[in-house]
């Protein structure tokens, strides 16, 4: 028996870094994922190791499962119902087993992923050989939430086989989880999370957990369904940059401009507060409500931008793709911390968006489309081959 996952990621619609000053922010699952499939080694193979294979890098680690258990003596028991997090003296032994992969330089950014991986695995399923295998149609490091996708479909894999959660394997397709599974679930993928990334917000996780859209503000997070089907073109500008130090330099700028940040911070408050209501009200009948509804989000992104632009998170490659998107009429904002990552442009009904992204690609950038406001993470059962 095998079981598959898939979680998908997430844009920030509006709000990024007024969210850290108190203004609200709404987030979205899109409909890329990250797959992660589980099967348990019999008898028959002869297996006695963990096996994690990242399909799209062409990358294999082992450990024998002897090597994880020298290394765990405390958690021989699996801990599933009770997500936990990774004591120091586990992060030393993890630190470890990760180091003895030799991973190459190139890839060294894997590291704490693979790190995740082994506290969950260990922490919810014990010491079992087993091959993990990841794919993702989320590029890393984007903003995008591809490590909160991979930490919740890994969670939800390794949850299926516990007495945590009540899944039919029987069902053909892909299966939803129900509302207290799903707590669960997100929960154990903060936790890796925070292996990951120190102190994450909790917020990638829970978007891709549950999908649909989230308003955020002071703390306190509000699920919400879409009543609005939107298609985002997403280009990745593929421009690395500095989530802290970009944070850090709102900041600094909100203590030389005390009143006029104020300002800036209160007007993205009411962006995302009118966002929220356009993507929750009832879904019109006719096409002109449509056009409405598109043209009201698109004012809205061209605005926030603007404000972005106030806060000083653009870059030139930012800029160009807000330039090129214009030519073709279109609405477009970075999302995320800024500084490069990704940018979102508004889709309208019967957009042709051929030649943006061939103008787009040939800049060296990469686009993906994107429906938004879907389902969050799913399992299916399969007959391993």
């Amino acid at each position: 028996m095998e079981v598959k996952a898939r979680a998908p990621g997430k844009i920030i619609l509006a709000g990024e870094h007024a969210v850290v000053h108190g203004s609200t922010a709404v987030a979205s699952s899109i409909d890329l994922f990250t797959y992660v499939s589980l099967r348990f080694s019999t008898p028959s193979d002869n297996e006695d190791s963990l096996k994690l294979q990242l399909k799209d890098m062409a990358l294999e680690f082992s450990w024998p499962i002897s090597r994880i258990r020298e290394a765990f003596p405390e958690s021989a028991v699996p801990l599933s119902s009770t997500p936990t997090s990774c004591s120091v003296e586990s992060a030393k032994s993890i630190a470890a087993l990760v180091e003895e992969l030799n991973i190459p330089e190139a890839n060294i950014g894997l590291a704490s992923g693979v790190s995740a991986f082994l506290w969950l695995y260990t922490s919810v399923q014990g010491f079992k050989p087993a091959t993990v295998v990841v794919s993702s149609e989320l590029p890393l490091g984007s903003g995008l939430g591809s490590s909160a996708a991979f930490c919740v479909a890994l969670a939800a894999v390794l949850l299926a086989f516990t007495d945590s959660v009540s899944v039919d394997v029987n069902h053909q397709g892909w299966l939803s989880f129900g509302e207290k599974e799903l707590d669960l679930l997100n929960k154990w993928a903060f936790e890796g999370e925070k292996i990951i990334h120190g102190k994450p917000s909790g917020i990638d996780n829970t978007v891709s957990t549950y999908g649909n859209v989230i308003s955020f503000k002071s703390g306190s997070l509000t699920h919400m369904k879409s009543n609005v089907s939107i298609k985002m073109l997403i280009t990745n500008t593929k421009v690395g940059r500095n989530t802290k130090a970009l944070v850090s330099g709102v900041s600094e700028r909100m203590l030389r401009h005390r009143d006029a940040m104020a300002f800036v911070f209160s007007a993205v408050d009411s962006i995302s507060q009118e966002l929220t209501t356009i993507l929750k009200s009832p879904t019109p009948d006719d096409d002109l409500s449509v056009t409405e509804k598109e043209e009201k989000i698109e004012e809205l992104m061209e605005m926030n931008q603007g404000l972005l632009q106030c806060m000083g998170v653009s870059h030139a490659a930012i800029e160009t793709v807000l330039r090129t998107t214009l030519k073709y009429k279109l609405a477009s904002k970075l999302t995320g911390a800024g500084g490069g990552g990704c940018v979102l442009t508004l889709l309208p009904t019967c957009t042709v968006v051929d030649k943006v992204i061939a103008e787009l690609e040939s800049c060296g950038f990469q686009c993906f489309i994107a429906g938004i406001g879907g389902k969050g993470v799913e399992i299916s059962f399969g007959v391993s081959s």
